[in-house]
């Protein structure tokens, strides 16, 4: 007894015959009709599945069609081309441009001008990897002047300090406090010794101790 037939109880029916033999032996043309006649049948049952996913995103998708000029979104998923050549993570957008339309290959494909760090890929895409952007004013950023030293390093400036703490390490208490530093415009945090902190910025601590002393009332009207 073959090994298929003892785990599943019949005759295995490879590629190239899909019929039933039982006790019965095709030969010749016989065995050649039966096998194209389930193909055949396969590829009716298969057309059918495609139509009917097909009519499901119909139901859901909007036609989408883009002029040359136009700016898009680009899809990035970690599993695709495009997520691939820039090395997505989890957290990443999920879209990123935007890009220019360079040309309409077909109703569902468009070639895109790419940045050169994406040259690398083919400019043309299907329209479902394509969102329309809708320009606006705000999204221009004017890039500022920044003020290098001599040793090649960016000067930083603390705003205020939003939270303190205590550790203990190694039997000692060591007092932190959570700086929020200005760089260009752009808002970091980090933690400083609280010591070091008092002695080159003094003024932090004074603002500190003011809001830390005023009357309940005062901190019941502010709103967070």
């Amino acid at each position: 007894m073959a090994p298929y037939k003892a785990l599943y109880g019949r005759k295995c029916q490879s590629p190239v015959c899909w019929y039933e033999t039982r006790e019965r032996s095709l030969l010749g043309p016989e065995m050649i009709d039966k096998t194209t006649e389930q193909i055949k049948k396969i590829r009716s049952r298969m057309l059918i599945a495609q139509s009917h996913q097909k009519s499901y995103v119909d139901q859901r998708q909007k036609p989408l069609k883009f002029e040359e000029g136009e700016h898009v979104f680009l899809k990035a998923t970690p599993t695709a081309g495009v997520g691939r050549a820039i090395k997505t993570k989890k957290l990443n957008p999920r879209y990123i441009g935007p890009f220019e339309i360079l040309k309409r290959i077909r109703p569902v494909a468009y070639r895109i001008a790419l940045p050169p760090y994406l040259s690398n890929l083919h400019n043309v895409f299907h329209v479902s990897q394509l969102r329309k952007y809708t320009p606006d004013g705000s999204h221009v950023l004017e890039p500022e002047p920044i003020q290098v030293r001599e040793d090649l390093t960016l000067s930083v400036t603390p705003v205020r300090i939003d939270d303190t703490n205590a550790k203990r390490l190694r039997g000692k208490e060591v007092s932190l406090v959570k700086v929020a530093w200005s760089r260009t415009g752009i808002e970091e945090h980090t933690l400083k010794l609280k010591l070091d902190m008092r002695k080159d910025y003094p003024h932090l601590f004074s603002v500190l101790v003011t809001f830390l002393c005023l009357p309940l009332s005062v901190y019941l009207s502010v709103e967070y």
